[in-house]
């Protein structure tokens, strides 16, 4: 039986891969400046900083790299603040979860004002009793710690609590550490789709259908 529920929020929650995706994009046309096509598949390699460098270098930008990455911060801040959309039917199945005395808590590798200011505009904050990030915690999820520390804030065991995750070594990662897993799609995961899917208890191709989901992670 399911006590407890914890959430990734990009890709999971909120439609919010696109900005990562084009971020270098979306910096240079706050510029005046076009980017060259497959500048995002070019920067994906890169830390920020690195990227930063590349695009000082590439597009002859007259700033030095904490100018450019403080542009490129304001970019995502914007975007979670002003224009990150929730994906579909994500607050019916909130609200399914919190109908059935299930608590919930965030766990997220972005920035904690960010996510907030995201939730807070869009309605679901106020759903999750705590919000744990990564940076805060020093830790990736790579590892279990921060999954760990979410089960103790729910005062659940990791076999009672469900994680719902977008991301193949995220769902590996919580998998390993006991947790039952929820796979949520995201267009930016197709390359590990079946992998994915063979690894998580639970599949869901968009937040619809509560009601036959509770069903299924109840027979548990």
């Amino acid at each position: 039986m399911i006590k407890g529920a914890i959430f990734d929020v990009d890709g999971t929650l909120l439609n919010s891969m696109p900005v990562w995706e084009n971020l270098g994009e979306l910096y240079l046309r706050s510029l005046g400046i076009e980017a060259e096509p497959g500048l995002g598949e070019e920067l994906s390699a890169m830390s920020l900083p690195q990227g930063a460098d590349y695009l000082i270098s590439h597009y002859h930008l007259a700033k030095t790299r904490s100018r450019v990455l403080e542009g490129i911060n304001q970019e995502v801040r914007d975007f979670y603040a002003k224009k990150v959309p929730l994906k579909a039917g994500v607050r019916d199945f909130l609200e399914g979860l919190r109908e059935h005395k299930i608590p919930m808590v965030i766990v997220t590798t972005s920035d904690r004002k960010n996510i907030e200011a995201a939730l807070k505009r869009l309605g679901i904050l106020n759903y999750f009793d705590r919000v744990l990030t990564c940076t805060e915690m020093g830790t990736d999820k790579n590892r279990p710690d921060i999954y760990l520390a979410a089960s103790l804030q729910l005062d659940t065991e990791p076999s009672e609590t469900l994680v719902f995750e977008d991301a193949y070594h995220a769902v590996v990662t919580a998998k390993k550490a006991g947790f039952r897993v929820a796979a949520v799609y995201d267009k930016a995961n197709d390359s590990n789709l079946g992998k994915i899917w063979n690894t998580a208890d639970i599949y869901l191709s968009e937040f619809s259908d509560f009601d036959m989901f509770w069903r299924r992670v109840s027979k548990g």
